[in-house]
């Protein structure tokens, strides 16, 4: 095989030859195409650019010992960012032969890589709130929830008729204003704890964020009491009351004692109720402590239902309820396979319910758990199946969109008034909570009728009720149906709408008051779409001032922000995220559509999408994002798996991210078809239950 040599190597970078005198070598080492074409940068000299020295590596092991530089180098070359521009690069054929190198050495270096450590996590507080209703089979939340950005006002959620209606009525809570105008939300004397965050770049289910103050417990014991001392705990609002809560009855006809017939309702019931809570095996003993209790409550002179009411408080506030934890396996105590142990059966029921209800396992999840049959990959999918036909994947749809979207950011969002009148309605209510509806019914459709996950870029329908026609024309005569929304499903033939990228929710969200911020939009789109969000910029990089009235009146906003690309730390991240950015300035402020800005300059949306791709127009645009739309697959999955997992991805999950994202290209790309691959993948079914992993240090490709 030919080579380049170092002798060679040196020669070019001491002429100043560009790459296009070399005759290159298209099947040259990783490390000689380092060496050709990088380290001037990233090696050479007193400065290394992004704390990136390649000059460290002497051979193809050291760079098997780092597989998280391997996959920023692999992203940096398929994104074409570098080399950077105006400098030697390799051909198209030389840098495809170098990804495949590097991909190949990334899946060697994976193969039996730990994942990262499975770590004990409590519930956060929608998980909370949903396994209670499940444990005591609820009717209603037991407290109000902010989470949930829409609310269904009609029972059209039903995923097992894979049919939505053509139209629904929903509502939304902004701003913690109370506008449900229906019963009290949540259990009287019952208040939630606080809201948990989101982890920047994702979910509020992380368990490294999901830690457990001393206030905190103590309100976690104040709820549980106050949960089981509530009055609407009653035989109206609970359906498990005769089996749980009511005396005694038929079960008493064998025991003429009434002491005994007591103790044996007490047990039974018990056993149900703990292995439900605890989500594993009850051993006789953990039985036998929480009877005693109770009996001590009945000889207190409680009744029945006041002891029952106190083990009840007494398990939610256990660590046993509160925490997902998850143990070494039996066969291999020490983690001596490197943290790739599969879960229990138990752990598995507990994950699943985790990722598709947002809450714990249900009595047939835990038989088939405590009968060693879930794992079985017949018996698993069938579970799967059955379990994103229920009800309770609602639950998914109203946590995972909105956070996947960062919708949260929309609340807070406030148009000029002087600017953007339309956007207030009547008593101070705004458009928002009308925009909000719009991308979590788009995300619901594609679930309930299990289309292609791509849809959510451009889909032939959207939905639309009277006050959200009005925003987008810009006009705010409309009715004023604050309370109860009627979104109706109608069909698309305009590019220009549809999907999550250009709904007016996210165009309003990344704007100021008065102007919209490509670079805030760029930002959101690489993140978002692509899960690949920049880096943060530096420090003295002051922010963009409100242009002055001359400026107005003279510049547009690609001419105002050019400043900023013309410094060479900021320069690499703008290339990235610009193009994104400006492709969305057709849309205003509100999201409404424009062709020129107010000074009567042309809109320019142009620019290069990866490096490769020109566009012109917002058409253009979306047409190159589908041209690419394995990108937005594997950023999409890569979201999903991170919620499933309750953690941030690792280097170990790269392998089966790429095949579920190739198997997603290749035509498997329904949503529900995504999410069982999902649950059945290699990181779902294994852990990692030795925490004093030492993470890989974090590589960088800054320029």
């Amino acid at each position: 095989m030919k080579t380049t040599t170092p002798t060679f190597i040196a020669f070019v970078f001491s002429a100043g030859l560009t790459s296009s005198l070399v005759a290159e070598d298209t099947t040259a080492s990783p490390l000689a195409a380092f060496k050709m074409y990088c380290v001037k940068c990233h090696g050479q000299g007193d400065k290394v650019k992004g704390k990136v020295n390649l000059l460290e590596l002497k051979s193809e092991k050291d760079l098997l010992a780092r597989p998280e530089l391997l996959n920023t180098l692999i992203g940096v070359l398929e994104n074409r960012e570098m080399p950077p521009k105006k400098k030697p690069a390799p051909s198209n054929a030389a840098r495809k032969h170098l990804v495949a190198r590097l991909q190949g050495m990334l899946r060697q270096a994976l193969k039996t890589r730990a994942f990262a450590p499975t770590r004990l996590r409590r519930m956060n507080r929608f998980q909370y709130n949903n396994s209670v209703i499940d444990l005591l089979e609820l009717n209603r939340q037991i407290f109000r929830l902010n989470e949930r950005l829409m609310r269904r006002r009609e029972d059209y959620f039903k995923p097992e008729t894979r049919k939505m209606p053509a139209q629904v009525r929903v509502s939304s809570r902004p701003l913690s204003k109370d506008i449900d105008n229906q019963r009290p939300e949540g259990f009287k004397g019952v208040a939630s704890f606080p809201q948990d965050k989101r982890a920047e770049h994702g979910f509020d289910n992380r368990a490294d964020h999901l830690t457990l103050s001393p206030l905190l417990m103590e309100s976690f014991l104040k709820l549980s009491q106050t949960i089981a001392e509530s009055p609407d705990l009653n035989s109206r609002e609970c359906r498990s009351w005769p089996w749980l809560f009511a005396p005694p009855g038929k079960e008493a006809e064998a025991k003429p004692d009434p002491k005994i017939a007591a103790a044996t309702a007490i047990r039974s019931r018990l056993h149900k109720l703990l292995r439900r809570a605890f989500r594993r095996a009850v051993e006789p003993e953990t039985v036998e402590r929480f009877a005693k209790f109770a009996e001590a409550r009945l000889a207190a002179g409680a009744t029945f239902e006041q002891a029952m009411r106190t083990v009840v408080g007494a398990i939610l506030g256990m660590p046993e309820f509160l925490y997902f934890y998850e143990l070494p396996a039996e066969k291999d105590p020490g983690n001596k396979n490197g943290g790739r142990q599969p879960v229990s059966d138990f752990e598995l029921a507990s994950r699943l319910a985790l990722f598709l209800w947002s809450s714990i396992p249900d009595d047939t999840l835990l038989d088939l758990a405590e009968a060693g049959k879930l794992s079985d990959p017949k018996t698993l999918s069938a579970q799967i199946d059955r379990m994103l036909n229920d009800r309770r994947m609602g639950r998914f749809c109203d946590n995972f969109p909105s956070q996947w979207l960062q919708l949260d950011r929309l609340i807070t969002s406030v148009p000029d008034h002087d600017k953007f009148p339309y956007f207030y309605l009547v008593d101070g209510y705004r458009t928002s909570m009308h925009m909000i509806s719009e991308p979590l019914l788009l995300f619901e459709t594609i679930y309930i009728e299990d289309r292609s996950i791509v849809e959510l870029l451009d889909p032939k329908f959207t939905w639309e009720n009277n006050m959200l026609r009005a925003n987008y024309a810009g006009h705010s005569k409309a009715g004023h149906d604050v309370v109860t929304q009627l979104f109706k499903r109608i069909p698309l033939n305009d590019s220009r709408r549809g999907g999550v990228i250009t709904c007016a929710a996210v165009m309003t969200m990344t704007a100021t008051p008065t102007r919209t911020q490509p670079i805030t939009r760029g930002a959101w789109v690489n993140a978002v779409i692509f899960n690949d969000p920049p880096e943060p910029p530096p420090a003295d990089v002051p922010p963009l001032p409100e242009a002055s009235k001359e400026e107005l009146e003279k510049l547009t906003i690609r001419e105002r922000l050019a400043a900023h690309r013309e410094r060479e730390d900021c320069a690499g991240c703008h290339n990235k995220i610009d193009p994104l950015g400006f492709a969305l300035e057709n849309y205003g402020p509100t999201g409404v559509w424009r062709d020129k800005y107010e000074n009567g300059r042309d809109v320019d949306v142009s620019g290069v999408l990866f490096n490769q791709h020109e566009f012109k127009t917002l058409v253009e645009f979306k047409q190159m994002i589908l041209k690419e739309k394995g990108r937005f697959i594997r950023g999409f999955i890569s979201h999903l798996l991170s919620y499933a997992l309750g953690r941030k991805l690792g280097p170990a999950d790269a392998p089966i991210l790429d095949s579920l994202a190739s198997e997603a290209v290749g035509g498997k790309d329904q949503m529900r078809v995504v999410l069982k691959s999902i649950a059945m993948s290699e990181p779902f079914l294994h852990k990692n239950t030795f925490t004093e992993t030492v993470p890989e240090k974090k590589e960088s490709t800054e320029k």
